[in-house]
């Protein structure tokens, strides 16, 4: 009997194209238009290309004071996040205690919340206790998910990880320093760059929290949104956001070739 899924391939690879092009033709037209020649506004097909937007962007101070704080507030946010990630993790997968289960759903709830939730409730807490906004208060926030996606990825490495690898380290004479840094970090060092690299993305591009908890201070999102209402120069805020695009999507695609494949890996390095 002949097989039909030659037949019935070729609808859903045309389903297949079209949801692609659906959800990333947006994305193509910013490009397009960062190098189109009108100021002003959005015309199809653009009147002209050009590469001058480029060069203004750089020569724009504003850009780079905003690009400047992104990248500070994502990389400490980032850096905190790996630390108490990789702790609560290490609490959770490794011992057994009463709460185990509430505590992990509460350390993972942050990210489940409209970030409207998260922003009024940190602008809240921050106004009550007379905390001025800045910097910090935009890293408190963004460290608020950025936990989870450590979290995430380290809780599930932990599980994959042979605890009698660390029992024999300890049978050994190996204390838990020694542990943790030739037995415990080499399982888990790839979960943990990739959930970094995931923390650092989301909170490079956050703008709903960031909104609540910055105050006067404009991150690169923020800055574009505002451009975007009171446009100076659209093909600009378009070069911006290739960048953003850039940005984000090169930490995504490097944490998903260093997570591939783990789940048939148990007590290994990657």
């Amino acid at each position: 009997m002949r097989s039909d899924r030659s037949s019935a391939g070729w609808p859903l690879k045309i389903a297949a194209a079209g949801g692609l092009l659906f959800l990333h033709l947006p994305i193509l037209l910013i490009f397009v238009y960062a190098f189109t020649t009108e100021e002003k506004s959005f015309q199809w097909p653009p009147p002209g290309f050009t590469v001058k937007w480029f060069a203004v962007a750089w020569n724009r101070p504003d850009v780079w004071e905003a690009l400047t704080l992104s990248v500070k507030v994502a990389a400490i946010a980032t850096a905190i996040a790996l630390v108490l990630g990789t702790l609560a993790a290490a609490a959770v997968s490794r011992t057994k205690f009463f709460g185990r289960e509430a505590i992990s759903l509460l350390v993972i709830l942050p990210i489940a919340l409209p970030g409207i939730i998260t922003g009024i409730a940190l602008r809240s807490a921050f106004s009550l206790a007379e905390i001025p906004y800045s910097m910090w208060t935009i890293i408190l926030g963004h460290g608020t998910f950025c936990v989870v996606v450590v979290y995430n990825n380290a809780v599930a490495r932990f599980r994959r990880t042979s605890g009698s690898l660390i029992e024999a380290s300890m049978d050994l004479g190996a204390d838990g320093f020694q542990t943790f840094r030739y037995v415990v970090l080499p399982n888990i060092a790839t979960a943990l760059l990739a959930g970094g690299m995931l923390a650092f993305a989301l909170s490079f591009d956050e703008v709903i929290v960031t909104t609540f908890t910055g105050g006067q201070q404009s991150t690169l999102p923020i800055w574009m949104l505002e451009e975007l209402i009171r446009p100076r120069q659209r093909p600009v805020t378009n070069v911006v956001a290739m960048l953003v695009v850039i940005v984000t999507f090169l930490p995504i695609l490097a944490a998903y070739y260093l997570t591939r494949d783990t789940d048939q890996i148990s007590g290994s390095g990657k």
